[in-house]
């Protein structure tokens, strides 16, 4: 995400007031030294240096939205206990966040106590009791979410499996943000996501949306295939699944299904990264983003989020600093092409010259990466258009591709000399051509000009058209028939 667009969201976002219900809860930090190994178990020693105490589940991103210049109202439950006291000040003591905290009888208030050396965890203690909370307590956060819904821009319900959102919650939230015209984003939990509702946005991480959906996630084609089952069981508007370093995957309802990659960082401590990436998908939202603008900005969240300590949060000016330190080295991923139209344009804000090349690309050889080094040397950006399956089985016949085009999506988005993949239906790539509006068309190989589609919309437009050339003894045909000979 470019910085001139970010920074219209942090301006547009600035202030409106989010409410957030969950399961709130205490998170304690033990740091200190190891140096020895306790002479009564095989364990490490840890000699405390210091504690930390700070806000945690769905209190934390109540922090993180007002950290990024939102005003947070957050709606919860803590027990009669001197944890539930202390986050009860904690969050009365955070500048920008509202707590309105129902008090549990006879239920602890969740807290989880880790143990942190050298930057490590050794171990978490959870002191907790799940399960929904009774009549009085439901009917008392009932009444607080009516109490605040009309005056807020949007929902979240970040669900920890604590119990707090519990049908009669859930249906309080839908019914009272369905009245006002309010968009409901959820982090769920469990293996049933329809108790969520129709709402807007649901963010499963890819494990979650695995067992949801009875399907693996371990790929960008099993993502794509589990999304698709996804918007066919669940009411949700739109779905994004967190899928650590290999970035966010998104879909709304009848849609495509996009992939954004993420970037490579040092990762520190990974505490609360959902929570960041939840409020930023939030802060876009009540500023009129996209779903793909909401998506890259949570990415860029949680990779500040996890190179802190502890449960941290992630400011408007961090992401503002870090976006323009980053607008020259990012990639735009496997995007629909309603979604690469708008990166595009971000890009050219940036002075950017965009190449297009297209092709199948079913198993790469010397020769594609020849052809794709060559091309990135002439711009700025490069998008690749590539064939679908069904597009290549008319193309080559019903044995290929051999890779499907999830896979070779997400090979070619690893390359360096690739900034972005769009999967196009059509025989030809004319269609994307035309609405890419690249400013460099380039095909590798014995093309001319006269045989390449889409050259003369590009020159048309003051644009350029480049034969590369390919390595001599390379092609996809011959690698296969080769394979299939035993040779």
């Amino acid at each position: 995400m470019q910085p001139a667009p970010l920074r219209q969201i942090v301006e547009t976002a600035r202030d409106k007031r989010v409410l957030c219900v969950g399961d709130v809860m205490l998170d304690r930090f033990v740091y200190g030294v190891v140096e020895r190994i306790s002479p009564e178990a095989p364990v490490p020693v840890l000699r405390q240096s210091r504690a930390a105490s700070m806000p945690g589940g769905a209190a934390n991103v109540a922090r993180n939205l007002a950290s990024l210049g939102l005003e947070a109202v957050i709606v919860g439950a803590v027990g009669d206990d001197e944890a539930g006291r202390e986050l009860a000040a904690l969050l009365d003591q955070s500048p920008g966040i509202s707590a309105h905290l129902v008090t549990l009888k006879g239920r602890p208030t969740t807290l989880k106590t880790r143990m942190v050396a050298g930057g490590q965890q050794l171990l978490r203690l959870d002191a907790e009791e799940a399960g929904p909370p009774g009549a009085d307590s439901e009917r008392a956060l009932i009444a607080e979410i009516g109490t605040v819904l009309p005056t807020v821009s949007a929902v979240l319900m970040s669900d920890y499996a604590k119990g707090l959102l519990s049908p009669a919650v859930i249906e309080a939230v839908l019914t009272g943000a369905q009245k006002l015209g309010l968009p409901v984003i959820a982090d769920p939990k469990g293996k049933d996501f329809t108790r969520y509702g129709a709402v807007d946005i649901l963010k499963p991480n890819a494990g979650e949306l695995a067992s949801a959906v009875g399907l693996p996630t371990g790929s960008t084609a099993e993502i794509e295939r589990a999304l698709e089952a996804a918007q066919a069981q669940w009411p949700a508007k739109a779905v994004i699944v967190t899928r650590a370093a290999q970035g966010m995957s998104y879909v709304a309802k009848n849609g495509p299904v996009g992939h954004v990659s993420g970037k490579a960082r040092e990762v520190f401590d990974v505490s609360g990264a959902g929570d960041t990436s939840l409020a930023a998908v939030a802060m876009a939202v009540v500023a009129g983003a996209s779903l793909d603008e909401a998506v890259q900005l949570a990415i860029l969240a949680s990779g500040i989020a996890v190179g802190k300590s502890g449960t941290a949060t992630v400011s408007a000016s961090e992401l503002l600093d870090t976006a323009a330190l980053e607008q020259w080295s990012r990639k735009a991923g496997n995007l629909s092409v309603d979604a690469m139209v708008g990166q595009i344009e971000r890009w050219r804000e940036g002075g950017l010259r965009i190449g297009f090349t297209n092709g199948v690309f079913d198993i790469l050889h010397p020769g594609h990466i020849r052809v794709l080094e060559d091309s990135r040397s002439r711009c700025d950006r490069l998008i690749v258009g590539l064939n679908s399956d069904a597009s290549v089985k008319r193309l080559k016949g019903p044995e290929r591709p051999v890779n499907d085009a999830g896979s070779r999506a997400q090979v070619l988005c690893g390359l360096s000399s690739v900034d972005g993949v769009v999967i196009f239906e059509e025989d030809t790539p004319l269609n994307l051509i035309m609405a890419l509006k690249p400013d460099v068309l380039i095909k590798g190989g014995d093309y001319t000009r006269d045989t390449i589609v889409g050259a003369d919309f590009v020159e048309a437009r003051g644009g350029e058209v480049v034969v590369v050339p390919i390595v001599p003894g390379h092609s996809t045909t011959s690698t296969i028939a080769r394979s299939r000979n035993g040779a």
